[in-house]
């Protein structure tokens, strides 16, 4: 048997030593222990018989070796059963073990199962003897803080000696030191530079924030070509165009038409060909290239009920007078869009934006701009984003508003931020401000519920007597439903303590 326990231990060595790389970590163990020995070892054995469980203790030394494995080397004492008199006959046992654990591991999962197996040595105090064992089970892991865990395990030991085969139950404490990135922590989030949401290592533009549609790359038009592709990147065009616009719909962007108004072809650089019969339509549109016709009418003579020059077999709308370029419809605005398709018909604007203008230029027409005056991104529905400070100081009014103890009463100290977010909602006329409250799970559920709303408005009334509207304000409790920490903790209980302050366009 001494043999064995040698082969135990240098197990054990190979183990850890193979193991030794900067990146993987260390934990230690400690548990206690049901030893079931009766259930296979007496003819009358039964496994819900728990006054024939012994005691035990473990402690156990830990080493991740991947992504979703971990060595255990545990060391066990306990009191188990004499194998030749069950009844009334206790023996010590030290056992020493080398198992690997194999994490079902998924990033932010609180419960993390696993199963094992391995070797293990037993020694017991009866003339020396000891006995190889093979442990297979499984257990749990409930993640209590960054690095520590509530465990219990389970495991059927099959013993290479004759009438020795046991049960193991153990529950008990994990620690892990250091930054743990096993499968028993958090996954380290990949690298995002520019921060808009995609990782370095797939974002074709890592320094720009951009949408995922375009790798993650800007798009200053908001035409979906991205600006290292866009011939136009100030002006919204089509991706057949490579980013540019083209009013006429010859198929010449405009950047390269010398008639941008006005039909023309390729060869020609977007420009009408010749007209022939000096009708005023070339000879490329002309479907009467020889005989002078109307403009109105593709070049050719025809009836024209409502005497727009558009005959009455092209006319769209041939009981009202219109244009050649809206097939005879009335377009009151003149952008060539006809009234009925123009989503603003009484203001100029370009096909690309259904007849609407973009008054502040930043690629979002008037019709969906809200706020059509003031160049801002689309992501803001064309409104001016908050500076960075600004969502800086709305972030930090969250933790810094603070309140009498138990009370809606608003220390003094807390004056200076909420004057600061006054002044940005007057820095940001377009868009509105929602207050809303919340409060730890300390006390009654409906007290902090009424505790929070009271706190979200007296917020929402200093704001208000800072010359913020009132209509462009509201605010909500929600007591202790919404925590952002764990109430179990000193430091959560404070963190759910907040008031939090969200700004959205009107």
């Amino acid at each position: 048997m001494r043999q064995y326990l040698v082969a135990l231990f240098f197990l054990c060595f190979i183990a850890v030593s193979s193991a030794q790389t900067p990146e993987l970590k260390t934990g230690i163990s400690f548990k206690a222990l049901l030893l079931d020995y009766q259930t296979f070892n007496i003819t009358d054995g039964d496994i819900t018989d728990f006054t024939g469980y012994h005691p035990g203790f473990e402690i156990g030394y830990h080493k991740t070796l991947g992504t979703n494995l971990n060595l255990n080397i545990p060391l066990k004492v306990g009191i188990v059963q004499d194998e030749d008199d069950v009844i009334n006959s206790h023996k010590t046992l030290i056992g020493l073990d080398a198992k690997v654990n194999y994490q079902f591991y998924e990033p932010g999962r609180k419960v993390v199962p696993y199963l094992l197996g391995g070797l293990g040595f037993t020694a017991e105090t009866h003339e020396g003897e000891g006995n190889l064992q093979i442990p297979v089970g499984g257990g749990l892991n409930f993640k209590i803080a960054e690095n520590a865990y509530i465990n219990w395990q389970s495991e059927y030991r099959k013993s290479l000696s004759d009438d020795r085969d046991n049960f193991h139950h153990a529950l008990g404490f994990v620690y892990l030191f250091g930054k743990v990135d096993s499968t028993m922590n958090k996954m380290i989030d990949p690298l995002d530079s520019d921060g808009d949401g995609l990782a370095d290592d797939v974002d074709l533009c890592p320094q720009s924030a951009g949408p995922a549609e375009l790798n993650g790359c800007p798009d200053a038009d908001g035409d979906m070509v991205a600006d290292f592709e866009d011939e136009c990147p100030q002006q919204a065009g089509t991706k057949e165009m490579n980013g540019c616009p083209d009013t006429d719909g010859d198929g010449v962007s405009d950047k390269d038409d010398e008639c941008p108004n006005m039909a023309g072809t390729s060869t020609n650089k977007g420009c009408p060909d010749a007209d022939t019969d000096n009708d005023g339509v070339p000879n490329a549109i002309d479907n009467c290239p020889d005989i002078p016709g109307s403009v109105d009418n593709n070049g050719c003579p025809g009836a024209d009920s409502d005497g727009d020059g558009v005959p009455d077999d092209k006319d769209r709308c041939p009981n009202s007078k219109g244009t050649l370029a809206t097939d005879g419809c009335p377009d009151r605005d003149g952008d060539g869009v006809p009234d009925f398709e123009d989503k603003c018909p009484s203001s100029s604007g370009l096909k690309v934006y259904g007849g609407c203008p973009d008054t502040d230029g930043d690629g979002i027409d008037d019709s969906r701009d809200r706020c059509p005056t003031v160049a801002g991104p689309i992501d803001s529905q064309g409104c001016p984003g908050l500076t960075a400070q600004d969502r800086q100081t709305l972030d930090l009014a969250m933790r810094a508003v603070q309140f009498d103890t138990g009370r809606s009463t608003i220390k003094s100290e807390s004056f200076a931020i909420l004057n600061q977010i006054a002044d940005i909602m007057k820095k940001y006329p377009n868009y509105n401000l929602m207050v809303n409250g919340h409060t730890d799970n300390t006390g009654g559920a409906g007290a902090n519920l009424s505790l929070s709303e009271r706190r979200a408005k007296a917020c929402h009334d200093y704001i208000k007597t800072r010359g913020v509207s009132a209509d462009r304000m509201n605010y909500a409790g929600y007591g202790e439903t919404k925590p952002i920490s764990d109430n179990n903790t000193l430091r959560g209980r404070a963190l759910n303590r907040r008031v939090e302050f969200q700004v959205t366009i009107r």
